[in-house]
C-alpha cells in the first residue's frame, strides 16, 4: 500500500502599487480568492501582502490576533448598521469622488 500522497501547493504572487490595488481591489481580492498572494508596493518598496484569509488554516489564528491586540472582535450583530438610516452628510458623494479621481481624467 502506498503512503499519502504529498501535495506541493505553487502560490503565485503577483506585484501591485498601492494606486493600482486602488483602481482594481475586485481584481486582486479575487486572485487571492483563488488561493494567490498580492505584494504590494509603496513606491517601489514592499509594504505588505494580501493573502487568503484562510492561509495556513490554523483555526487559532484569530484568537492569536486578538490576543495580541491586533484585531478587536466585533461586540454587536452586524445587521443592526442595516436598521439605522443613511447619515446625513454635508457634501455629496458623487462630488467627492469626482473631486477624489480628478488626477485620473
Amino acid at each position: 500500500m502506498l503512503g499519502p500522497i504529498n501535495q506541493t501547493r505553487i502560490v503565485s504572487m503577483t506585484t501591485a502599487s498601492i494606486s493600482e490595488l486602488k483602481a482594481n481591489l475586485s481584481r486582486y481580492v479575487n486572485e487571492v480568492r483563488r488561493g494567490g498572494e498580492v505584494q504590494i508596493l509603496d513606491r517601489g518598496t514592499p509594504v505588505a501582502r494580501l493573502v487568503p484569509a484562510t492561509a495556513g488554516n490554523d483555526p487559532k489564528a484569530l484568537e492569536r490576533l486578538v490576543s495580541q491586540g491586533l484585531i478587536r472582535p466585533g461586540r454587536s450583530d452586524p445587521a443592526e448598521v442595516l436598521k439605522k438610516p443613511p447619515l446625513e452628510l454635508p457634501v455629496s458623494i458623487l462630488d467627492a469622488l469626482l473631486e477624489d479621481r480628478e488626477d485620473r481624467l
